[in-house]
């Protein structure tokens, strides 16, 4: 049976026996499905990192698909399969990155509309919500104003609260690296918020 064919046919329970270390081995070899079974957990965690970076689930979408594509592509070329999370990591960045650049785009907020049975029972909750909107919107529109490496590594260090060790391995830059420029990063977005509070 060719590959295809096994898609959706109990493609999980054919490799849920097989380390991780095996299924890379396969994907490497040219296995969609053991890919997929690799890809599949890591996607939640990646799609987060991507909205954090680009601030749009659109363009997160597109970054997580290119970078899927991409490592799929280059799989065959990973020497240090025990690396695999944090090159994951760095091809989303890089796509982050590089879709961040192509684009000049209008932000566009996203608002949920409530039914109307709903909307009393989630008043309480949004109107808490609207207290800290201000400085929210503040942080966010200096956060847009970042270079998308600032973007990333902030996002990598705060949102994803990674070590500064597995960030210098996604980045590939040395810790010391990834500490200078973790101070340059903060700097730069206290600037950023300064300029939106004028």
């Amino acid at each position: 049976m060719t590959e295809a064919g096994w898609l959706g046919t109990g493609v999980d329970s054919a490799y849920a026996e097989l380390s991780e270390a095996h299924l890379l081995e396969l994907a490497a070899q040219g296995s969609a499905d053991a890919f997929d079974i690799l890809l599949r957990p890591r996607l939640p965690r990646l799609f987060r990192m991507a909205v954090a970076i680009t601030r749009s689930e659109a363009n997160a979408r597109d970054a997580v698909q290119e970078a899927s594509i991409h490592a799929w592509r280059e799989l065959p070329r990973l020497r240090d399969r025990d690396r695999f999370d944090a090159w994951l990591s760095r091809i989303l960045v890089n796509a982050c990155r590089s879709l961040l650049r192509r684009t000049r785009r209008i932000s566009v907020r996203e608002l949920d509309v409530d039914d109307a049975e709903s909307a009393g029972a989630e008043r309480g909750a949004r109107d808490r919500e609207l207290e800290t909107l201000p400085e929210t919107d503040l942080i966010r529109r200096a956060f847009d104003r970042l270079d998308p490496t600032v973007r990333a590594l902030l996002v990598l260090h705060y949102v994803e609260e990674r070590p500064l060790a597995e960030i210098g391995r996604i980045l590939g830059s040395p810790v010391g690296t990834v500490k200078w420029r973790l101070s340059n990063a903060r700097r730069a977005l206290d600037r950023a918020l300064d300029l939106e509070r004028r």
